[in-house]
């Protein structure tokens, strides 16, 4: 009998992985993505007192009537970047959550870097 793997149980485990080795700080907070069928979300968190920073997700307002696809993407990365850096922040530790470098993760990456962000 083949059983069908379970791939956000295997992107979990590659997130608590990669969770073991980067953490955020104040100085330099984690930039978290998260990644439904729909939406796509961002956090800048600090892991030593363990709290969101900023955020930005295709679920506000600004984002009405829109579909979580990659130019959505782009726009929520540089969202994420003009939000750190009203709050004085340039330098974040990029947190992919598990997902492959590629596609609206990637996009996300990128419109963060074009923001100002610098990871």
């Amino acid at each position: 009998m083949v059983k069908k793997t379970d791939s956000n149980k295997a992107r979990l485990n590659r997130h608590k992985r990669v969770r073991g080795k980067i953490s955020g700080t104040a100085a330099c907070p984690r930039l978290n993505v998260f990644r439904s069928s729909t939406n796509i979300y961002a956090q800048l968190i600090d892991d030593e007192k363990g709290v969101t920073l900023a955020a930005a997700s295709t679920t506000e307002k600004e984002f009405a009537g829109s579909t979580g696809n990659k130019e959505e993407a782009r726009k929520v990365g540089q969202l994420i970047a003009k939000r750190a850096a009203d709050k004085g922040i340039e330098e974040v530790v990029f947190d992919r959550g598990g997902y492959i470098y590629h596609g609206r993760v990637k996009e996300l990456a990128e419109g963060a870097r074009e923001g100002g962000l610098k990871f």
